[in-house]
């Protein structure tokens, strides 16, 4: 399996933010989302091929039992579902951050950590090669497959806003899915990769979780560290 990043860390997102986690980072992805930020596992893969054995060596040695598979896009990783089954025989809670484009499969998971992307993900005409917009365009919105996580796992819907666009965007799906979501659990996150400019959307995102019953998600990650990789 190509790996981008192998490490041990706090999960900075969503419901369980503030668990120390393992965080293995697949390197490949099937969006190219203008705001990424680990291009390096999406836009531009890298990474070195590791073992099942070698990863699940590295994350017994941690002192968590909670596994984070991210990416990239971590469904599209070869051997993944071999590695999420042994990561729970030896009773890991394995949290699967995806973008819900790929179906489940069956897949072993405890949290479903879906994140669906809005219009404000396409790349410009000149920032990516020729046909990456169309694309992406095509694979990034897929009620189906994010109906069918919800379906078979506890999930959460994490979305990346920036804008009053994003929330019209945002309900728009939702009224799309053949079952409504749990207000609670879809989590709205501020976009960027800087402390200034999270907090410069705080006061959007929250008043319209005050609204609907969302939650708040804030990156911690990006407040403790940076915009870092391996954090």
């Amino acid at each position: 399996m190509r790996i981008s990043e192998l490490f041990y860390s706090v999960q900075g997102e969503g419901e369980l933010t503030g668990v120390p986690s393992v965080f293995v980072r697949t390197s490949g992805c099937n969006l190219r989302c203008r705001w990424c930020d680990t291009k390096y596992a999406s836009w531009d893969p890298q990474g070195e091929e590791k073992g099942l054995s070698e990863i699940l060596d590295y994350v017994y040695a941690q002192s968590t039992k909670h596994v984070v598979l991210t990416g990239g896009e971590p469904m599209m990783a070869k051997g993944i579902s071999e590695l999420a089954q042994a990561l729970k025989d030896r009773n890991q809670h394995v949290t699967i951050e995806t973008a819900a484009t790929v179906l489940p499969d069956g897949i072993a998971c405890d949290l479903a950590s879906l994140s669906p992307k809005l219009s404000n993900s396409t790349p410009l005409d000149g920032e990516i090669e020729a046909g990456w917009i169309e694309k992406h365009e095509a694979r990034r919105l897929q009620p189906e497959v994010i109906g069918a996580w919800m379906a078979n796992y506890d999930y959460q819907l994490k979305f990346v806003v920036a804008t009053q666009t994003d929330l019209e965007e945002i309900e728009a799906l939702l009224g799309e899915l053949k079952k409504a979501p749990l207000a609670y659990k879809v989590l709205l996150m501020p976009e960027g990769v800087t402390t200034e400019v999270l907090r410069e959307r705080d006061a959007l995102l929250v008043e319209h979780c005050k609204q609907r019953g969302y939650r708040y998600c804030r990156r911690l990650h990006v407040d403790l560290f940076g915009n870092t990789p391996g954090t």
